[in-house]
C-alpha cells in the first residue's frame, strides 16, 4: 500500500473514530449525571373503591410506568383478597364457606386471615370474634320486616341475642391440615371478617409494591393504613386521627416510615336511623359496644393493627390500654365515649405522634 493510500485510510478511520469517541463521552456524561444526579422523586396516587369503602395507594418513584404498574398490581392482588373474604359474594370463598359450614382446600389466603383471627380470639379473651356474624344478621336492615329487631320490645331482642350467642366462639372453628386443608364451622356458625379482611389486604398490596421496586409507599383502605420507607428526603407518613365528634378536626396526627395504623369507631356506620345502634357488636353481650368512641392502633402489620383496633374498642379505655400495653410492638390510642376529648395511651403511643401537628 502506498502512503498516499495509508495516510487516506487513516484520515477515514479518523472521521468515524472522533464521532464514536464523542458519542461515547457524551453517555459517559449522562451516566455519570443519572447516578450523581438522579431525576427527583415523584408522588404517584390513585383511588379505588373495594371492600366497601375507598382505597387509595400513594408510592413515590422516578419512573412512572414502574409506579402506575406496581399501584395496578397492587390494587390487583387487594382485588384478589377480597373476592375470598365477602361473605356477600356467592362465587367467594368466605361465602360458600357460611352457606356450607364447611371449605375444602382453602385458598392460602382465606386459610391465614380465619387462622390470625383465631390466634386473635384467643389473645382478646374472646372480645375480637369472627363468628359474631349471627348477631350483625339480626340487627341488619330487613326489607319488608313489620318491624326491625332496633324496634323490638327488649325481652324478644334478649332471647334472640341469647340464641344467636350460642353460635359464637371462634376457637370452635376446625381448621383440618391432614389429608388435605379444610375449614369447618360448628353447627349453625357463620363468620364476618370485616374486622381483619381490609388490614390483610392492605399488607398484600404492600407485599407487591415492594416486590415492583417501590421504596415509598402508603395503602389506606378507609382508615385501614399501612406503609414502608417512609417518604422521600427522610419524612415520615402523616396520618391524622379524626375527631369522632367533628369531620373538620383531627385530635391527633400520628409520623411513622414503617408499619400500620387502623382505627375503629362507632360515628359513621350505624344500623338504626337515629344512630344509635353501631355496627360493632361486643360478643360478650349481643349488643352494640359503647365503650370507646374509637380506638386507634400501631402495630408492624395492618392485620394486626385492624383486628386489635376492634378488640380495643370494644374492651374500652382501661382493658385496651392493658391488652396493648402487654405486646411487643404494638401501641394504642383510645378516645373516651361520653367525654370525646379524653384520650387514653399505651405507654409508648407518643413516639409515633406527631407533637408539633396536633399531638396530645
Amino acid at each position: 500500500m502506498s502512503p498516499q493510500s495509508r495516510d487516506r485510510t487513516k484520515a477515514h478511520r479518523t472521521r468515524f473514530l472522533v464521532p464514536a469517541l464523542l458519542i461515547l463521552a457524551l453517555a459517559g456524561v449522562f451516566a455519570l449525571q443519572k447516578a450523581f444526579f438522579p431525576p427527583p422523586m415523584s408522588a404517584f396516587q390513585d383511588r379505588r373503591e373495594m371492600m366497601d369503602t375507598w382505597v387509595t395507594i400513594t408510592v413515590y418513584d422516578r419512573n412512572p410506568k414502574l409506579a402506575e404498574g406496581a399501584i395496578d398490581a397492587a390494587f390487583s392482588r387487594m382485588a384478589q383478597v377480597e373476592h375470598e373474604a365477602s361473605i356477600f359474594d356467592p362465587q367467594a370463598e368466605a361465602y360458600r364457606l357460611n352457606e356450607n359450614g364447611r371449605l375444602d382446600n382453602p385458598s392460602d389466603d382465606l386459610w391465614q386471615i380465619v387462622s390470625d383471627s383465631i390466634a386473635d380470639y384467643r389473645l382478646t379473651g374472646g372480645v375480637f370474634d369472627i363468628t359474631v356474624e349471627p348477631l350483625l344478621d339480626l340487627w341488619r336492615y330487613k326489607k319488608g320486616a313489620d318491624k326491625q329487631f332496633w324496634e323490638l320490645d327488649p325481652e324478644i331482642q334478649q332471647q334472640q341475642i341469647s340464641q344467636a350467642m350460642t353460635l359464637l366462639g371462634a376457637d370452635r372453628i376446625q381448621m383440618i391440615t391432614s389429608p388435605s386443608r379444610a375449614i369447618v364451622l360448628a353447627p349453625g356458625m357463620k363468620i364476618t371478617l370485616g374486622g381483619i379482611a381490609k388490614g390483610y389486604a392492605v399488607d398484600r398490596g404492600l407485599d407487591v409494591l415492594r416486590k415492583q421496586g417501590i421504596k415509598h409507599a402508603l395503602i389506606d383502605a378507609g382508615g385501614d393504613i399501612g406503609v414502608f420507607g417512609g417518604k422521600p428526603a427522610g419524612e415520615k407518613w402523616q396520618l391524622a386521627l379524626r375527631n369522632p365528634k367533628d369531620k373538620s378536626s383531627s385530635l391527633a396526627t400520628f409520623a411513622i416510615n414503617d408499619g400500620a395504623i387502623a382505627t375503629s369507631g362507632n360515628y359513621e356506620r350505624f344500623f338504626d336511623p337515629a344512630a344509635k345502634v353501631g355496627h360493632i357488636m361486643d360478643p360478650r353481650t349481643g349488643y352494640s359496644s359503647h365503650a370507646s368512641s374509637s380506638a386507634s392502633v400501631y402495630a408492624p402489620t395492618c392485620t394486626q393493627a385492624d383486628a386489635l383496633a376492634t378488640a380495643v374498642f370494644v374492651l374500652g379505655p382501661r382493658d385496651g390500654i392493658n391488652l396493648v400495653n402487654s405486646l411487643d410492638g404494638v401501641e394504642a390510642l383510645i378516645v373516651g365515649y361520653k367525654d370525646t376529648q379524653k384520650i387514653f395511651k399505651s405507654s409508648g403511643i407518643d413516639t409515633y405522634i406527631d407533637q408539633e401537628n396536633g399531638g396530645q
